[in-house]
């Protein structure tokens, strides 16, 4: 049970960072040391990698 919670917080952590930075790109001027395009796939691959993380956790514990 509490490796499933673990892993239900890792995923909501992930998505979340993952929406935060891809919202802050938007409103971040370029300081020609992080180009915004970094940022966008930092954002892009956090929220990819947490929606797999929630939908491999939803599809372990459905039945359970």
């Amino acid at each position: 049970m509490k490796t499933q919670f673990i892993q239900l917080l890792i995923a909501c952590i992930a998505c979340t960072a993952g929406i935060v930075v891809i919202v802050l790109c938007i409103y971040i001027d370029p300081q020609g040391e992080i180009h915004s395009s970094v940022l966008v796939a930092y954002g892009e691959t956090l929220t990819f990698a947490g929606s797999i993380i929630g939908v491999d956790y939803h599809y372990r514990y459905k039945d359970k």
